[in-house]
């Protein structure tokens, strides 16, 4: 392969000769001295890694970095850890920006205090490289950097999260040492086109190699293989930079590159059956080993579809992080990301906002997901849209065209050879310009076959799919009907559901509407994982997000919006998730029940159902359930077994129907549960009469029930904000009309009509509403009954937080409940939330979102038990809230440490709350989630053992 030199007009004076000027960094070209763009191959050149220690030294500018990496003394020099940021390994600090750039908006100018990280590593050339062109091969270095080896400038290079390659062949000498030297600055003219909101961490993050690539050894390769679902033939043709032969073992295949063959008999690649044939290119000086998944990728009707099926994207957004090292992930870590969302039943990842690890794209390939692979491009702090005094948008800036065009033309080379990538995307949040429609152009040059995104392209001019972020499930709707719209692409939402915090919520409502509109093919949540940084505050160990690193321009917790929390721990989020996205719908169909498969590809016959019967939460029956095979797209109705009928006349008897996997997978063990569905089998009772007893006098009064030894109850209208509260400015609204700081006063108490009737006022200061609560009190057998009646008084608020009671209780060790659970549900967030009876601690209750604020509400409880407290829902069930700490404590806390426990737990008992929605980014709570004003009543039984 020849050296290809970007079109950058490159001159010694861009501080690779002898006087270190700036000139490169702020250059809006490439690279100089670049070798051209080639696929990522698993071949069997020589390879020395690189990764390891090196010498290392941080420099607070450009002009303060010696000018001395042509002859560098490294004796006083730190060590560092490459692959590594070097903010996270004791040098500088890390910044996180959603939108705004921490530097001034001048492109291509960057601020004078430019960090800039100088490495230098010395290894030994094996000596049987004698006669190979010799390549320096970086995966990924932030933002700019220029190579030396043995005090020779080589080239510079920038793009990220893109690899670049040097030849070095005339600077080294097999079997003697030779010295590499790296310049890294952290901000350059590329920083405008990398404002993806994440952390800004710089330094060498990917994987460093020294190549051999031996004479008439391949280096770029495309392999191009379909699959026909009309005749069911593959057809197969690799494409070499050098001829040689393929052969496919398993397909007694042997052909040469570079002609196109028909193959029978092959197996298609899809996600959900991602069938791959292992084959090897040689040529006379070396082989590539090959993983080949044929498939087809083709948009028919306004139909986006994969071997001639429709695929409905039940994806996620996934940039790379770890807490502890940043963008730098280990081949286990990208395993671990596989082997989640295998479980979870996700089968795609768009990979935001550029591209990934090519063995992240490896395992995609194996294991199975579709990846809409994005260029290295964001630009969102321009805003979309030149208008005065707004720069233009790099993507409408002809000084940056080429590089942006050279960006997309990296992608495509480097990763072409991967059947999981079924979408090309441009890069994200740019707004239009010229230069996208060249990038566009770009791809369709090298890569005709796979249709190409761009969500700012508002009106679907120079893309192949129509793509939104955020739009409500009613604007989904429209665009799904009206087939005339943005030319009948397919549509899909690059973004949706952003779980930030407690939530998402709604996601029902997408479902519904992706399964009812052919052309409305799903979507990617925002995001995968929270980008919590492990860091150590005063003293304890938290998971950092904007601020916490002494930054003066943020963007707070914002950076915290994953289905994951930061240690990959599922979050109530992505258990709902799971569960609206399962491929099977199990629900009741009259006394039967029906079972419809969602797979695209596959039947049931990898699964077994079983069942089992619950009254009370007590387990009573249970059992295998014989179930015929369904094909894809098809619904059964199954009978129930005799002995489930007969649990009809229990009271409160549920069946739930589980569908598990028959035999162990490549990413799950036999067992794992990939689908389920609850049908209730008794009739509800009706309302049940409140039990006759005496007025409990003396022993109840707003301030305690001392039969029950429950402290300060009193009405609760307030929630510690959500993010979904939080940033749309909802709890804003609430505050002015003080929900967060309402008073309590008793306007009444006494017997009457045989209760205790206690009436009260809850209203803030300084406004003209309230609450007027009538509390009856009846003793019964150890305990009382409690009828609570609520009545909104003057201007009151259209839209309360919550509304319930809470009290304290001497500490509490562990809860146990009849109601939905296992984990934290809302309104909102239910379709994960099982009826059955559970049983934790009260630390266990809490879920640990990055920033703290409202968790742990388990909806619709029956009856619950702490310790020595029973309480039951009379007739409204209830909203079950158990903590260590107040209301409070918990919203004033900054991260999850903060919140201690003490002698104390409160307790919340909700006859309603709003629902958590999606609001910190996304459309605004339904007024069906909301909890309107209005009168409202909750009885209960409070007991002691």
């Amino acid at each position: 392969m020849s050296i290809s030199v970007h079109r950058c007009g490159f001159v010694n004076r861009v501080g690779l000769g002898s006087t270190p000027v700036t000139d490169y960094v702020e250059d809006f070209a490439s690279g100089l001295n670049v070798l051209a763009p080639r696929a990522w191959l698993d071949d069997d050149s020589g390879r020395l890694a690189l990764s390891g220690d090196w010498s290392f030294r941080l420099s607070p500018t450009v002009a303060d970095a010696p000018d001395d990496l042509k002859d560098p003394d490294t004796s006083g020099w730190d060590t560092i850890a490459v692959p590594g940021h070097w903010q996270l390994s004791g040098y500088g600090a890390p910044a996180y920006t959603n939108v705004v750039y921490p530097f001034p908006l001048e492109p291509p100018y960057v601020p004078t205090d430019n960090p800039t990280g100088d490495y230098v590593r010395t290894v030994t050339v094996p000596a049987d490289w004698d006669g190979a062109r010799i390549v320096l091969r970086f995966e990924g270095v932030d933002s700019r950097f220029a190579v030396y080896v043995n005090g020779s400038a080589v080239g510079w290079s920038s793009g990220s999260r893109l690899p670049s390659e040097f030849d070095v062949t005339e600077l080294v000498a097999p079997g003697k040492d030779v010295q590499i030297a790296v310049r890294v600055h952290q901000w350059s003219v590329g920083s405008y086109v990398e404002d993806q909101d994440m952390w800004w961490l710089s330094g060498i993050f990917r994987e460093v190699n020294l190549l051999a690539l031996r004479p008439d050894a391949p280096t770029d390769i495309f392999v191009k293989a379909a699959w026909d679902h009309i005749d069911g033939a593959g057809t197969l043709l690799v494409e070499s930079d050098v001829p040689g032969i393929v052969s496919v073992p398993e397909l007694q295949l042997e052909l040469p590159t570079g002609e196109h063959t028909r193959v029978d008999g092959v197996q298609p690649w899809s996600a959900e059956v991602p069938r791959l044939y292992d084959a090897v290119l040689r040529t006379a000086g070396g082989e590539v080993r090959l993983r080949i998944g044929f498939r087809t990728v083709a948009i028919v009707d306004g139909i986006f579809t994969v071997n001639g099926n429709r695929v409905l994207f039940n994806g996620v957004n996934r940039h790379e992080f770890h807490p502890d090292r940043g963008r730098t992930l280990t081949e286990q870590d990208m395993l671990d990301d596989v082997l989640i969302m295998k479980r979870a039943g996700i089968n795609a990842v768009r990979t935001s906002h550029y591209p990934p690890h090519p063995h992240f794209l490896s395992l995609c390939d194996e294991y199975g997901l579709y990846v809409i692979d994005e260029c290295d491009l964001e630009s969102h702090g321009f805003g979309y849209e030149p208008q005065p005094p707004k720069l233009p948008n790099p993507v409408m800036d002809p000084r940056f065209r080429d590089d942006l065009v050279d960006r997309m033309r990296r992608t495509v080379h480097r990763d072409k050879n991967h059947p999981s990538i079924v979408i090309w995307s441009l890069g994200n949040e740019c707004g239009t310009g010229s230069n996208l429609k060249d990038m566009y152009d770009a791809v369709k040059e090298l890569d005709p076959s796979r249709p190409v995104h761009y969500e700012r392209d508002t009106e679907a001019e120079f893309v192949d799919i129509y793509s939104r972020m955020y739009t409500s499930p009613e604007g989904c709707a429209e665009i799904g009907a009206d087939t005339s719209l943005y030319r009948n692409l397919p549509f899909i939402l690059c973004e949706y559901g952003h779980a930030m915090g407690n939530g998402p919520g709604g996601l029902l409502d997408y479902r519904e509407v992706f399964e009812k509109y052919p052309r409305c093919q799903g979507g990617f949540i925002w995001e995968f994982i929270d980008h919590g940084l492990r860091t150590t505050i005063d003293g304890r160990e938290v998971y950092a997000y904007g601020g916490d690193f002494g930054e003066t321009i943020h963007d707070g917790n914002f950076v915290c919006d994953g289905l994951l929390f930061p240690d990959r721990t599922p979050s109530p989020g992505m258990h709902e998730y799971v569960k609206v996205i399962e491929p099977l719908r199990i629900v009741a169909d009259g006394n039967r029940v029906a079972i419809t498969n969602r797979y695209e590809v596959l039947d049931t016959s990898h699964l077994q159902f079983t069942l089992k019967v619950e009254a009370e939460g007590e387990l009573v029956a249970g059992g295998g359930l014989p179930v015929p095979v369904i094909a894809p797209g098809e619904t059964v109705t199954v009978e129930l077994p005799p002995g489930v009928e007969a649990q009809r006349e229990r009271s409160e008897s549920w069946l739930t129907v589980t569908a598990e996997l028959k035999e162990a997978t490549s990413w799950a063990d036999a067992g794992h549960r990939v689908a389920w569905g609850q049908i209730r089998l008794d009739e509800p009772a009706p309302v049940a009469a409140v039990p006759a007893g005496s007025p409990a006098e003396g022993t109840v009064g707003v301030q305690g029930i001392n039969i029950v030894d429950l402290q300060n109850i009193r009405l609760d209208v307030w929630r510690a904000p959500i993010d979904n509260d939080a940033i749309p400015g909802v709890a804003a609204a609430w505050r002015e009309q003080g929900l967060h700081r309402v008073q309590h006063r008793v306007v009444s108490q006494g017997e009457r009509d045989g209760a205790w009737e206690v009436v009260t006022r809850t209203a803030p200061p300084a406004l003209q509403w309230g609450l007027r609560s009538t509390w009856r009190w009846t003793a019964v057998d150890n305990g009382v009954v409690l009828e609570l009646s609520v009545v909104p008084e003057g201007l009151f608020p259209e839209v309360l937080p919550r509304l319930g009671i809470t009290f304290e209780l001497p500490k509490v060790e562990r809860v146990e409940w009849f109601g939905t659970g296992p984990n934290e549900a809302y309104v909102d967030t239910r379709a994960a939330a099982a009826v059955g009876k559970y049983s934790a601690t009260v630390a266990e209750l809490q879920t640990p979102y990055v920033r703290p604020q409202e968790n742990g509400h388990r909806i619709d409880t029956r009856w619950a038990q702490l310790d020595g407290l029973r309480i039951e829902a009379v007739n409204e069930l209830f909203g079950l809230t158990v903590r260590d700490w107040t209301t409070h404590a918990l919203e004033t806390a900054s991260h999850t440490p903060d919140l201690v426990p003490g002698d104390t737990t409160y307790v919340t008992l909700d006859i309603a709350q709003t629902g958590v929605g999606t609001a910190a980014c996304g459309p605004a709570l339904p007024d069906r989630d909301k909890l309107k004003t209005a009168p409202a009543t909750l009885t209960l039984r409070f007991t002691t053992a």
